[in-house]
């Protein structure tokens, strides 16, 4: 029961991240995709780059690298693609 709380506690913890760049760095009502690559290490992302901007100059690849800083990675290590789509509202 205690692994399910935690995900579920990483999963808001996670979303409230997300929520946070995305107001700071664009505007929620606006869709976007963004494609990072990253270093996985330890759980996490590190020396991320936008390789792809579908609304370029809105802030979504600001958004994309803040939120890249909170996504859980287990335990997956090495240069990864990560792919993060904005839906807008």
């Amino acid at each position: 029961m205690s692994l399910v709380l935690t995900s579920a506690t990483a999963a808001a913890s996670f979303e409230e991240s997300m929520a946070r760049c995305i107001s700071k760095h664009a505007n929620t009502r606006d869709a976007a995709t963004v494609m990072l690559e990253c270093t996985a290490d330890g759980g996490k992302l590190s020396d991320c780059k936008v390789l792809q901007d579908s609304a370029a100059g809105k802030g979504f690849d600001k958004a994309a690298l803040c939120v890249a800083e909170a996504l859980p990675m287990g335990s997956k290590t090495g240069q990864v693609k990560v792919p993060m789509r904005f839906p807008g509202s």
